[in-house]
């Protein structure tokens, strides 16, 4: 679930204080979703706390973020939402020295949502043994 809690540490860390996240009065008032709602890069730093139980690595393997391609949030996570995630693997590439370039489209959805909250392509690099 991401709570108002998670929201409001996260615009504390990130200096984000836009009303529509952390102002709970104002948001129920004049927010066309009625409540506050998360920072978008809030919903996709939540993919790498579900990543590893929907695409587990094998004993031995080292992975490292590369970046990010096409990320999009199509819909809001109002706060109090649960939250889940799929993963489809799009691409390996051989990148050389024993390392593989991955990228993993995850789609992240609000428990009861019409559309996705967040579309992002994850660039990985990986390295076996």
């Amino acid at each position: 679930m991401v709570s108002q809690e998670d929201i409001d540490t996260f615009a504390g860390l990130t200096g984000d204080h836009q009303w529509i996240h952390v102002d709970v009065e104002r948001a129920a008032r004049e927010s066309p979703f009625g409540t506050t709602i998360a920072h978008g890069n809030l919903t996709l730093s939540l993919i790498d706390g579900m990543r590893e139980g929907l695409l587990p690595s094998p004993e031995g393997v080292i992975g490292v973020n590369y970046g990010w391609n096409r990320v999009r949030f199509p819909a809001p996570v109002p706060a109090g939402s649960r939250v889940r995630a799929r993963a489809e693997v799009v691409s390996v590439e051989d990148v050389g020295n024993g390392w593989w370039q991955v990228v993993q489209r995850f789609t992240v959805e609000v428990e009861g949502g019409e559309k996705p909250v967040c579309v992002a392509d994850s660039v990985g690099r990986v390295r076996i043994g």
